[in-house]
């Protein structure tokens, strides 16, 4: 009997458990229907508490990992050498056929790298996304490893332009859609209230949610407390609910005052963030991927950063760029109330059915080579 060829899915930060539950589901799903491959799931333990991983694993229905590097936090450098030995070793002692990674955190490159080092081909999740800034550490992990990727699975048509303009062919290029929206689009009557909703008094499309926690933004106290007085004032006396990112909550010590409308909260688990993001008047980010979730939902969305790589939600969704100039706050927010955002539509293939896909594709590149 022919050995069942044998994937490592690797995930290790909060954005990579969304893109994973749901292509863990269709490999148990085809598994179950006599399909013929398996998976390891490796977790590099980059997020490492309960609130920015243990939530999320039981709320998406994901599995115990079968190996978790524990490596924790420490500077970038420090955690792709973890995450590059623990994972070496692991090939070592037991070979996979293919290290499946998605998205663009450290562990993404840092598998990816192990991984061809040890003679074991890469397909990447989210291939070929690109925001040409590369003070984003996040865009010089996709750089990395796209450059070693054996196959590619994208979620938009400018991704695959992306690589095709890189010399990769298109054999190599695998137009999926969006495992995130899978696990929206399967977690919709599921979203819950948070607990916090009534003593903070919010109403359906009467509050903003608001993320921040990209270095551009949130390192330095007075360019952080100048955005934050400009949010407090473009909103307009609404709630904010700003669920605070560890890296955030450095600098937000630092201040002396915070806007009145402001509401401080933990992070919180993915069913909680998506039913806050589904009934806010619009969403305040320097994220990439709730960008996509608050297209999909058609919330309005306001990114302040200068670049995106994912620009469909900006052509064809319900994102703006407003750059990181807090004066350019205001306008955008009083357009917003006045009723001219625009309306926004879904991107092609964002129909909950990518996972599906890279399994089918993943059957045919690993039992037909």
């Amino acid at each position: 009997m022919t050995k069942a060829p044998l994937i490592d899915v690797v995930a290790g930060a909060r954005p990579n458990f969304m893109k994973i539950a749901p292509i863990l589901r269709a490999l148990d799903a085809r598994r179950a229907r006599g399909g013929p491959l398996s998976y390891r799931l490796v977790h590099t333990g980059q997020h490492y508490d309960a609130r920015m991983s243990g939530d999320f694993f039981a709320q998406l229905g994901i599995p115990e990992p079968d190996v978790n590097f524990e490596v924790g936090s420490g500077t970038q450098a420090e955690q792709t050498g973890a995450i590059m030995v623990r994972y070496e070793a692991l090939l070592a002692s037991a070979r996979s056929d293919l290290c499946l990674v998605v998205g663009d955190v450290t562990s993404t490159m840092a598998c990816a790298i192990a991984a061809q080092k040890m003679g074991v081909p890469v397909a990447h999740v989210e291939g070929g996304i690109r925001s040409g800034d590369w003070s984003m550490p996040e865009e010089i992990n996709r750089m990395a490893t796209d450059a070693i990727t054996n196959w590619f699975f994208t979620t938009s048509a400018t991704a695959n332009e992306n690589l095709r303009r890189s010399g990769v062919g298109d054999e190599r290029i695998f137009f999926v859609g969006n495992t995130m929206i899978d696990t929206l689009l399967a977690s919709m009557d599921r979203l819950r209230p948070p607990a916090f909703r009534d003593g903070l008094g919010l109403e359906p499309g009467g509050y903003f949610v608001l993320t921040l926690h990209r270095p551009a933004n949130v390192d330095a106290r007075d360019p952080f407390a100048r955005l934050l007085a400009a949010i407090g004032e473009g909103t307009r006396g609404e709630p904010v609910v700003f669920p605070v990112h560890p890296r955030t909550a450095k600098t937000l010590r630092e201040l002396a005052s915070l806007p009145a409308g402001l509401r401080l909260v933990e992070p919180q688990p993915y069913l909680e963030f998506n039913w806050l993001v589904k009934h806010a008047r619009a969403v305040i980010t320097d994220s990439g991927g709730i960008t996509e979730e608050a297209t999909v939902m058609g919330v309005p969305c306001l990114t302040l950063r200068d670049t995106t790589e994912r620009p469909e939600t900006v052509t064809i969704g319900t994102n703006e760029l407003i750059g990181t100039d807090p004066a350019r706050l205001k306008p955008a927010l009083d357009r917003l109330f006045a009723g001219q955002w625009k309306k926004g539509a879904i991107p092609e293939k964002w129909d909950g059915r990518a996972a599906e896909r890279i399994v089918a594709a993943l059957e045919k590149l690993l039992t037909e080579r």
